[in-house]
């Protein structure tokens, strides 16, 4: 691997008390390009522009995959990856689905570490802090013809955050369009996803709602995701979230959080859930929690859920499971719970010298 270190880095004139969200990145970034039926030696070098072609195929056919990890500091200043080797598989699962040729996972998991090693001093180890890491790849061959690219570019770069959601969150049921329909790529983290979620978003936003909660594409009487996560019902005692289908992208959060709370004694159940049952759990009193999970997010809890002209109003609970999972499940990331899982690894801070 191929390490060119910046000359001037950006960490001192960065400004930690104020970072919107995926907007400031760190100083370097991982870059290896798949050419002539094979992968290229990767490259990590100082973050900066890099070279497109007009007829790029991304830029035409949208053949591009991501995913979403985080890494933490703890009290020893060591930095600990959260479930990489879960992102290395699912990247790859998403790459398959659009025809994207398979990552090794010695690019992945060696780039990813070495990346992060020499970056490490923009992860943060106050509270709420954290390093975002977005692998990605993407078709980089310069061709219009509607076809699957001959060339890729798989790259990660890196971005200090804090909260991504800075205020309460309020959602709108969306009756109308729809993020995913069975036998396409909803399960997948693929770009595209992503774009056609922007306009229903925004035409809630305008309504003053924070996001949309995304409902079946058939009748849209059941819920799938909200916004970009996945979403969790409290009726009594059990936690409810909707099962994983090919419509429904499956969160390593939600699965963590799923682990969590058995573990806790809480009751989970993974199935189909009606926006009636949520309207009539309301009016029997029973409806404790609504909240979304998902890497960027964690654990976010939602004040309201509107339906058509009715709008839920979701009380804080003193007992709630949002809030004690999200403790938990933040402290085995930062290292101050024990991690009986093996979901954290520690970067070897010696590739930083490489």
């Amino acid at each position: 691997m191929k390490i060119l270190k910046t000359s001037n880095s950006r960490i001192d004139s960065t400004d930690f008390s104020n970072l919107p969200f995926g907007r400031i990145f760190s100083d370097h970034i991982l870059i290896c390009r798949y050419k002539n039926g094979s992968w290229g030696e990767s490259e990590i070098r100082p973050y900066g522009p890099i070279d497109m072609m007009p007829g790029t195929q991304v830029l035409h056919y949208g053949q591009s995959v991501f995913e979403g990890m985080k890494a933490f500091k703890n009290s020893d200043d060591e930095v600990l990856l959260f479930r990489k080797e879960d992102s290395f598989r699912r990247i790859n699962k998403s790459a398959e689905r659009l025809y994207i040729p398979q990552i090794p996972k010695d690019i992945f998991i060696e780039g990813l570490e070495s990346l992060i090693a020499l970056d490490s001093d923009w992860c943060k180890k106050d509270e709420e802090y954290s390093l975002y890491i977005r692998p990605f790849v993407f078709a980089s061959g310069e061709c219009i013809k509607a076809s699957a690219s001959d060339e890729y570019t798989f790259m990660i770069i890196t971005s200090p955050t804090t909260r991504y959601y800075p205020s309460d969150i309020n959602v709108v049921v969306e009756q109308h369009y729809t993020r995913a329909s069975k036998g396409g790529v909803g399960y997948t983290k693929a770009a595209g996803n992503y774009a056609a979620s922007f306009y229903p978003t925004k035409l809630a936003n305008a309504k003053g709602f924070t996001q949309v909660i995304w409902t079946d594409s058939v009748d849209h009487k059941y819920i799938e995701e909200s916004g970009t996560m996945n979403i969790w019902i409290r009726i009594n005692d059990t936690l409810i979230t909707p099962d994983l289908s090919d419509t429904i992208l499956g969160g390593f959060t939600r699965d963590s959080l799923i682990t969590l709370a058995r573990d806790n004694g809480i009751k989970v159940e993974e199935r189909k859930i009606l926006v009636n049952e949520v309207i009539e759990a309301h009016s029997n009193g029973i409806l404790k929690e609504v909240f979304g999970t998902g890497t960027a997010v964690t654990v976010a809890p939602i004040k309201s859920i509107t339906v058509g002209d009715q709008k839920i109003e979701i009380e804080s609970q003193i007992n709630s499971y949002a809030s004690k999972l999200k403790k938990d499940l933040q402290g085995i990331q930062n290292g101050s719970i024990k991690d009986v899982y093996g979901w954290t690894t520690k970067v070897n801070s010696v590739m930083s010298s490489q």
